[in-house]
């Protein structure tokens, strides 16, 4: 439940008649948006109430900092109670850290369980002390471009709010440049599943004090993408107090490794990106059970690992110059390896490729010689390559089929096979060869006769 529709609803508004309704409402999608609320158009708020999904755009809430909140009565206990609404978004608003302190205690009478804010500026402190001891239905929590104080200094809220923190199950602070997160919160979010903290500027020295001991003991999803993070020793330190971590995105950091580090990825690790991350050769260590691992977009010349787990390996737009071997995947079935500098894929490749679900080379400069052409026509032919066939591959040599598509390339018997034609020829030749000097002989008798 918004602000606004709080202030509705539990102060009692006298709403003035007649006004331009800025709330609409999608019935089919049980969707309704609001743009510019004020007090003179929270009328239009009702039709929002058969909605599951509401959102709040622009509009004036400092007014309201200091509008003296009362606990709601039975009637408006009742009709919280009985809304639908899963989610709430607020954006593009100034927010008063005190009103919103005052007013969160309403959520506790709804059955709201996303509740995000897009855009917006918290402004103030609020005092949370009402919320000691309160739980709140909200499992999911984001803020995507927001302007607020440091969470660093927030202890007694943090405090506070236990008793709702310690059942969140996800949490996202998005491009919001937020550069460290307290260990005091993450202790009390002892519930928190999945932690989204993209597009900040999280740094290696703020990543031991986030993950410290006992924080997050829960979590198994983290994305800390496109941060100013650059060791992957470093990183690999800071979570490895997380012992249930499946999931982890360190895709858009510039990261460097250094071989000789003993560090310990979490052995629950499954699902590794380390794409776009500007790696020129395969960091190790390696978490050693991964299922998906993807080194997408980097600056790969080599790929010479062995994971016997893995299931998905995605390699694309490197530098590579050949098929990584499928020997060291046993049970892979997914390999992506478009834009790279693979030329042809090796006969025995082929064969072992083909018993993968889903493989994509497109867009490598390949030569079209029989055993090329041939190779990527069988693997298409049985089910194989994936999106990109037959546009995305085309010949780069020899000159003649510079340009084709590969579909397209003849690999005909008389051309691909010339030996397995002309050998049975030449038999054949022989033979008869044999056969006509037998007659010929024959023939001699039979006139001395």
């Amino acid at each position: 439940m918004s602000v606004a529709v709080l202030l509705l609803l539990g102060l009692g508004l006298q709403v003035a008649e007649g006004r331009r309704d800025r709330c609409f409402f999608n019935r089919t999608q049980e969707f309704c948006v609001c743009y510019n609320l004020s007090e003179e158009t929270m009328g239009s708020i009702i039709q929002c109430l058969p909605a599951t999904v509401v959102e709040f755009w622009g509009g004036d809430l400092e007014k309201y900092a200091a509008f003296p909140i009362r606990d709601p009565d039975s009637s408006v206990i009742d009709t919280l109670g009985s809304l639908i609404i899963q989610k709430v978004v607020i954006g593009n608003v100034l927010v008063p850290e005190a009103l919103l302190a005052r007013v969160l205690r309403f959520f506790s009478y709804t059955h709201v369980r996303e509740l995000a804010f897009e855009s917006c500026i918290f402004q103030g402190t609020g005092d949370w002390s009402d919320m000691d001891g309160r739980s709140l239905p909200i499992l999911s929590l984001s803020f995507h471009n927001v302007t607020s104080a440091p969470p660093t200094g927030c202890e007694q809220a943090f405090s506070s709010l236990s008793s709702w923190l310690g059942t969140l199950q996800e949490l996202a602070v998005t491009s919001s440049h937020l550069n460290s997160l307290p260990c005091a919160l993450g202790r009390k979010l002892r519930a928190l599943r999945s932690l989204d903290l993209a597009h900040n500027s999280l740094w290696d020295g703020s990543l031991a004090p986030t993950f410290c001991q006992g924080a997050f003991p829960q979590l198994q999803q983290l994305s800390l993408q496109d941060n100013s993070l650059s060791s992957y020793q470093g990183v690999c330190e800071a979570v490895e107090l997380l012992p249930g971590l499946w999931y982890l995105d360190l895709s858009h950091n510039e990261l460097t490794a250094h071989p000789s580090s003993s560090c310990q990825w979490p052995p629950s690790l499954r699902h590794f990106n380390l794409s776009s991350t500007g790696l020129d050769e395969v960091p190790t260590p390696l978490p050693p059970h991964l299922e998906v691992l993807d080194m997408s977009h980097n600056h790969l010349h080599a790929v010479d690992i062995s994971l016997i787990s893995l299931k998905k390996l995605f390699l694309n737009e490197n530098l590579l110059q050949a098929v990584p071997s499928v020997r060291n995947y046993p049970v892979l079935d997914t390999l992506h390896l478009d834009n790279n500098s693979i030329s042809e894929l090796p006969g025995d490749e082929v064969k072992l490729l083909g018993r993968l679900q889903d493989v994509a080379v497109a867009d490598n400069p390949f030569s079209c010689s029989c055993s090329g052409a041939g190779g990527l026509q069988a693997l298409a032919a049985a089910g194989h390559l994936g999106q990109g066939w037959p546009g995305g591959y085309r010949c780069h040599s020899p000159a003649q089929y510079r340009g084709w598509q590969v579909a397209r390339v003849p690999v005909s018997l008389p051309r691909c096979h010339l030996a397995a034609v002309v050998a049975p020829l030449c038999v054949a030749l022989a033979l008869l060869a044999v056969a006509g000097a037998a007659c010929l002989a024959r023939g001699r008798s039979c006139r001395r006769a």
